[in-house]
């Protein structure tokens, strides 16, 4: 029985009890929850029902626990209820009950652990979404990872998610780039607020080859050469570079097509319209300090040229007119001065930003070694990049290790730590059960140990100490999942694996799956199978969520 089927079984018998004594069953929520209490001794869940729903119908708290405790207790497969404090409900599931978890698990597969939570919101989730001036650095990084899995848990509990990379190719910093690449081409330094690294010479020499002709143009034209061309391969460098990281995008989003599509006259009429716009000192600006904002913001100067500002509302209208009513926005840690003009330019369309606009903050990463941090890229000049920290620990010990922390906490990433074969490398702990479940499974079949027909399966053979609390774990996944998702904390997941990872250890030393020798093969061994099979699929189903393989042997 899962949490959520106990929940529904809670609720079954409050309807019960509401029926027999005539209480109002409109006070009856659509749904309950169980929990899991911090202490085994006080049960299996825990339900605090009683205690939410006494005052809405006017019987004491510890009165209604103990109708719903006697209902409950002829609930098959609750094998006790006591009545804790004012009106906790502590519930303990018999064998059998808590058994079936193993094989629902195992026929439910890779949709074990998803739900409808989220059904029916559409998304826009826009994350990296790095300027196309060099490679993504360890912070974008940190995005990727974090983003993909979001999006993962987002799509895993049934929401519609579109997800999305802003390609900032307008604007002076792609004239710094463009200038950048001309000297580099020409021999000479790089300007003064230009950009530095091997990567430069590396995308001028590109160019030259793809354009032999621009050492005959001017500087105006050679420039305009250098700034399509040098764009266009860094974002394909930045692609791949993504790509090898299993980071794909939906959408690719160029902010020149807002400028060349008219969309920023398109913003500026919507926000006109409601009323939020003024004329000062030549110039448009959008009365934000009427939503909070600490200052009014310009959309267009007395030149009559935008401002960056004025492509931000762009490009949100033109998500929310592709029918996104949630657009979530991350951002690294110098943006959090954004979030207060960015909420009021949301409400300025006449939204409401608690609703269609979420952004999120992360903070900054730093890759060491031996407590030092390590030695800047040569082919970036200035940061670590994308490429230096897959090279240090690998594509899955780097997805999970920035998936792994919430993103609003700076993490120091430990070589040594990351790339270390043993327990004390998170990754390697929980892939490591992976491995070992599947090897588990391997052996049990070369000895003719397979779980057989699932209506034989025996369920309430489960009952050694150490099952029943790896099946505890195994029973929270999904709602570890939905709360990863709604709070959009993906590194709930992976602390979630950890600790089952520790479970199924116990497990394994506690009780044999496979018979040894000559030993007869039993139905516990086959109950222990479906258990061991059922971890596989949960360990696979968490590390799918985070972009990381769940190998089949180490």
């Amino acid at each position: 029985m899962t949490p959520a089927e106990l929940a529904e079984v809670v609720l079954s018998a409050a309807h019960a009890v509401f029926t027999e004594r005539g209480l109002d069953r409109s006070a009856l929520p659509e749904r309950t929850a169980v929990e899991r209490p911090r202490n085994p001794e006080h049960g299996d869940y825990a339900s605090t029902l009683a205690l939410q729903l006494s005052k809405k119908v006017g019987v004491p708290p510890r009165e209604l626990a103990t109708a719903l405790a006697e209902q409950l207790g002829r609930a098959p497969g609750v094998k006790s209820v006591e009545i804790a404090g004012p009106g906790f409900l502590n519930i303990r599931l018999d064998a059998a009950a808590a058994g079936q978890l193993a094989r629902a698990i195992v026929e439910a597969g890779e949709a074990y652990g998803g739900s409808d939570r989220l059904a029916g919101q559409r998304i826009n989730l826009e994350f990296v979404s790095a300027n196309p001036t060099g490679p993504v650095h360890i912070g974008g990084v940190r995005w990727a990872a974090v983003g993909d899995a979001l999006s993962r848990l987002l799509r895993a509990t049934g929401a519609e998610v579109g997800t999305e990379y802003y390609f900032n190719d307008a604007g002076s910093q792609i004239d710094r780039f463009a200038r950048s690449l001309l000297a580099a081409a020409r021999g000479e330094p790089a300007p003064e607020d230009g950009y530095a690294g091997a990567y430069i010479s590396e995308i001028a020499a590109q160019v030259q080859a793809r354009r032999p002709d621009v050492a005959t143009l001017d500087d105006s034209a050679a420039q305009e050469v250098f700034r399509v061309e040098g764009v266009q391969l860094m974002f394909d460098e930045i692609k791949s570079s993504l790509r090898d990281f299993g980071v794909e995008f939906d959408t690719y989003f160029n902010e020149k097509d807002l400028h060349d599509r008219g969309e920023l006259d398109h913003a500026l009429d919507r926000l006109r319209q409601q009323g939020n716009t003024f004329e000062a000192d030549g110039a448009t600006w959008l009365r934000t300090t009427h939503f909070g904002d600490d200052k009014d913001r310009v959309l267009r100067k007395s030149n009559g040229e935008w401002t960056y500002f004025a492509a931000d509302c762009a490009y949100y209208l033109d998500k929310r007119e592709r029918g996104f009513e949630r657009v979530v926005i991350m951002l690294g840690a110098d943006h959090h001065g954004y979030i207060g003009r960015m909420k009021a330019m949301s409400a300025c369309f006449g939204d409401d930003p608690a609703v269609n606009l979420e952004i999120l903050i992360g903070q900054l990463v730093n890759l060491v070694r031996d407590g030092a941090p390590v030695r800047m890229s040569k082919r970036a000049g200035t940061v670590v990049t994308l490429e230096d920290l897959v090279e240090a620990i690998g594509v899955d010990a780097s997805r999970y290790a920035l998936a792994r922390y919430s993103s609003d906490s700076p993490i120091d990433l430990d070589v040594e730590l990351w790339t270390k074969a043993g327990n004390d490398n998170p990754v390697y702990y929980v892939q490591y059960v992976a491995a070992r479940t599947a090897n588990v499974s391997r052996n049990a079949a070369e000895l003719g140990l397979t779980r057989g027909d699932a209506d034989a399966f025996r369920p309430e053979l489960l009952d050694h100490e150490k099952e029943n609390e790896l099946l505890k774990a195994l029973a929270e996944f999904p709602a570890v999942v939905a709360a990863a998702a709604e709070l959009r904390e993906p590194h709930r997941v992976a602390r979630y694996l950890e600790s089952t990872a520790g479970a199924y250890h116990r497990f394994y030393d506690s009780c044999r799956v496979a018979p040894r020798g000559d030993e007869e093969i039993t139905d516990l061994h086959r109950a222990r199978l479906w258990l061991n099979d059922a971890t596989r699929t949960v360990i696979a189903n968490g590390l799918r969520l985070l972009g990381v393989s769940a190998p089949e042997r180490m």
